[in-house]
């Protein structure tokens, strides 16, 4: 028969192998990281959708670049018909990115207020699938607010538009999800 010494080390032992074969992963992180993957996942169908489109040749021409941008745009939407908002930006990322906006805000929110409002304020009501307007400017967002927010690929950009923050597809020019009043 095993002595009860000889049990008590024998669970503790397993204990403690549990604990280092298994750590325990930081929630925060996991939900960046299924963002992250939901962004690769749209940048893929992109890759697909051009894959089957003309490439657009090296070109100085506007027209044709904004041809170019409003064809993928459109093969997207199609692509996407019954996107909506949220499911990039699901509730608990758009959770932890209110959480991570609040903390950039703390110590420099002033500074990241006047930021937002001194360099051009765009005031736009987008959906999911739109296009970002061709004549309006692209609000800037400002690096100590950047810094905090999940990292994305080149492609894709955070963007302010009043209160709400932007998952612009910078190549397609396509709203890709947003979070509404995060600045309001």
């Amino acid at each position: 028969m095993i002595s009860q010494a000889r049990l008590a080390v024998a669970v503790l032992a397993g204990v403690s192998y549990a604990q280092t074969a298994h750590p325990a992963v930081n929630a925060d992180s996991a939900l960046i990281v299924q963002f992250q993957k939901r962004v690769a996942d749209y940048l893929q169908l992109r890759k697909n959708i051009e894959a089957h489109m003309p490439p657009l040749k090296s070109t100085a021409s506007v027209d044709k670049i904004e041809h170019h941008e409003k064809e993928l745009g459109d093969e997207l939407r199609i692509a996407r018909r019954n996107a909506k908002q949220g499911d990039l930006f699901t509730p608990e990322i758009a959770g932890e990115i209110r959480r991570l906006i609040g903390i950039a805000m703390h110590p420099g929110g002033k500074n990241i207020r006047e930021s937002l409002r001194h360099s051009e304020p765009v005031q736009l009501h987008l959906k999911v699938n739109d296009r970002y307007p061709q004549r309006v400017p692209l609000q800037s967002t400002p690096p100590s607010l950047l810094e905090n927010l999940p990292m994305l690929p080149p492609e894709m950009e955070y963007r302010v538009t009043g209160p709400d923050l932007v998952l612009l597809d910078a190549k397609a020019n396509l709203i890709v999800d947003l979070i509404p009043g995060v600045f309001s």
